[in-house]
């Protein structure tokens, strides 16, 4: 396998507190690495290093061999790096194809004067991004949803949109933070079925999740922290019989 990414002795301070520690791992092409552990554990700090919202205060990161840290966060999506939220982020005023175009804003090639001048460059260009958008926003299951206006959609099918966003830039890497959160058991099977179809058109999954049952069963590899330090990585099952994640996070008979 190809490495997409590397992560080699990250590390955040926030003032005098190290919230991640030395942290190591790699994201290769085509898979989906999941990071658990419990609150506090420094999963969104690693996410928000790796997707360039806030800088490290030690260590490297390189993706697809490249070293990130004087590349500015607004450069992230052009390159290939592409990510939602634990929050959402959607513009409630806009509807929800217009939502997912937004994520297109890199790749765009028309002048400002081309489209203010509506120009046919400009008109073939929005009529692709709607093209792009629509299809995405099929494959998540909102195409009856398109003309609506993003803040008239329940919360699940917000987070959808977020997704179909992220992806219509193509992008190499997804990042997740905790996508579902706040879904029901069945929105959350389909959005599962959802991220393997991702991976399997060649987007690799960087994911933070605490929904331990799909994190088991869409996860090719996880790395575990507590505390900002890795204290394990391997397959789903490796971490299954883990005594340490056993005891720290899966619970044990006992309890």
């Amino acid at each position: 396998m190809t490495t997409l990414l590397e992560v080699q002795e990250l590390s955040r301070d926030f003032g005098g507190v190290r919230a991640v520690n030395q942290v190591n791992f790699q994201v290769q092409e085509g898979e989906i690495l999941a990071l658990i552990g419990p609150n506090g554990a420094g999963k969104s700090t690693v996410l928000n290093m790796v997707s360039g919202v806030i800088p490290p205060s030690e260590g490297e990161i390189r993706f697809q061999g490249r070293p990130m840290a004087r590349v500015p966060g607004y450069e992230y999506a052009g390159m290939g790096i592409t990510r939602t939220f634990q929050n959402l982020q959607t513009f409630d005023d806009m509807t929800v194809l217009e939502n997912v175009m937004v994520g297109m804003h890199t790749k765009t090639r028309a002048s400002l004067f081309a489209c203010g001048m509506s120009l046919g460059s400009a008109k073939r260009e929005e009529k692709m991004m709607e093209q792009k958008a629509h299809a995405w926003l099929g494959l998540v299951g909102l195409a009856s949803e398109s003309r609506q206006l993003a803040g008239s959609l329940p919360y699940g099918k917000l987070r959808l949109m977020e997704i179909a966003r992220a992806m219509v830039a193509e992008p190499k890497l997804l990042l997740l933070d905790e996508p579902a959160a706040g879904l029901n058991h069945t929105e959350t099977a389909e959005m599962s079925r959802m991220f393997c179809d991702i991976r399997d058109s060649g987007t690799a999954i960087l994911l933070v999740e605490h929904d331990m049952d799909m994190i088991m069963t869409i996860a090719d590899r996880i790395v575990v922290l507590d505390q900002g330090t890795k204290i394990a990585e391997g397959t789903p099952r490796e971490i299954q019989e883990n005594p340490r994640v056993i005891a720290a996070y899966l619970g044990t008979e006992e309890e």
